[in-house]
């Protein structure tokens, strides 16, 4: 499942709910909160909450809210009695630091509760099932990192989501957005450091590898054209891509839906389709070294593999029988590596994009 961030730290205003209906149109299933950043004026959570949850349950969207501590009695809510929360559409609790295990076996009884995947110990399993918390009810979610070079490390976080799902939980984790970032520091929000400066999309996919099940985008936003990719994604199993011309004849030869082999090749993606279209005349041109992201034809040269159409997945040698027709835009290069067997890619000309 995916889902997104909506910070409350202004006011919620008509653009904010226009992207919360359009992220619901593109296949998003919930939104994350936080009711305790420092910068933010707790005064105004309650209300603003209030609104957020009303735009979650107008078009059917789970809604997690951060809290630590005094929280919600910060944001004028009570603490034992969640009853006015789920009642304004609030579905789960995030629980981070000063909130007991009793405490939180409590709450477990009477909405979704997420623990801190990066700090639950085997301690804290042993004191929720003493104080009869409802398993069913937790779900381990990660933090994420606003402070760049603090971001998780890959091995660690296999290795802590390995163990967690040992233990029978659910696993959240955050990848960072393109667009309204996140400040003081605006440099993206994600729960691996390895994620931060990278297409959210490719971020997610390599954590749906990785035992992670709710993958939510940590920033304020995405731009359109991510968004869009998303969408395809969550909807049709299909990786957008946009591409520049090499300046060989064949550029709109290689345009359009493909679908990756099944037979996963290791070093290329093969469009399944190539050899079915209409195969003009090839001559060889521009038989230059290949990248991550080249788009190639085989020439005549290659005899009956005349026509195949391959979108490579690392660098690769200059051969005199592939031409070298379009090259996936350097923004979008992260995506072409998650192209797994059987799924469907679309090649895209690159066009001015207006944001």
């Amino acid at each position: 499942m995916f889902g997104f961030s909506i910070f409350l730290n202004e006011t919620l205003s008509q653009q904010q709910k226009d992207y919360v209906a359009q992220m619901a149109q593109a296949g998003f299933k919930g939104i994350f909160t936080s009711l305790h950043i420092p910068e933010d004026d707790a005064t105004k959570y309650r209300e603003r909450l209030s609104q957020l949850g009303s735009w979650c349950q107008e078009f059917q969207l789970d809604l997690m809210v951060d809290i630590s501590g005094n929280a919600l009695i910060n944001a004028g809510f009570q603490m034992e009695n969640l009853a006015e929360l789920t009642a304004i559409g609030v579905t789960g609790l995030r629980m981070d630091y000063h909130i007991s295990n009793k405490q939180i076996a409590n709450f477990s009884h009477q909405l979704q509760i997420a623990l801190n995947a990066s700090t639950v110990t085997q301690q804290d399993i042993a004191e929720l099932k003493a104080a009869n918390a409802d398993f069913s009810h937790l779900e381990a979610w990660h933090n994420y990192y606003p402070r760049p070079e603090t971001g998780l490390a890959e091995d660690w976080f296999l290795e802590k989501n390995h163990w967690l799902k040992a233990n029978g939980f659910t696993i959240q984790a955050f990848v960072p957005g393109d667009a309204n970032l996140r400040g003081p520091l605006y440099e993206g929000l994600p729960t691996l450091e390895q994620d931060r400066y990278h297409h959210p999309l490719a971020c997610a996919l390599w954590q749906k590898k990785s035992a992670v099940d709710l993958i939510y985008i940590g920033d304020g936003g995405l731009k359109e054209r991510t968004k869009k990719q998303f969408e395809r994604f969550i909807n049709n199993n299909e990786i957008l891509l946009r591409v520049n011309d090499c300046g060989t004849e064949y550029f709109s030869y290689v345009l359009g839906e493909h679908v990756n082999r099944l037979d996963e090749a290791q070093a290329v993606i093969r469009s399944a389709d190539a050899r079915f279209r209409k195969i003009p005349h090839i001559a060889a041109q521009n038989t230059v070294s290949r990248t991550l992201g080249s788009v190639t034809v085989d020439n005549e040269k290659y005899l009956r593999y005349t026509g195949e159409i391959q979108l490579c997945q690392e660098a690769l040698p200059a051969n005199d029988k592939i031409n070298v027709v379009a090259e996936v835009v350097a923004e979008e290069k992260d995506l072409v590596r998650h192209i797994r067997g059987g799924m469907k890619f679309t090649l895209e000309q690159m066009e001015e994009e207006h944001e």
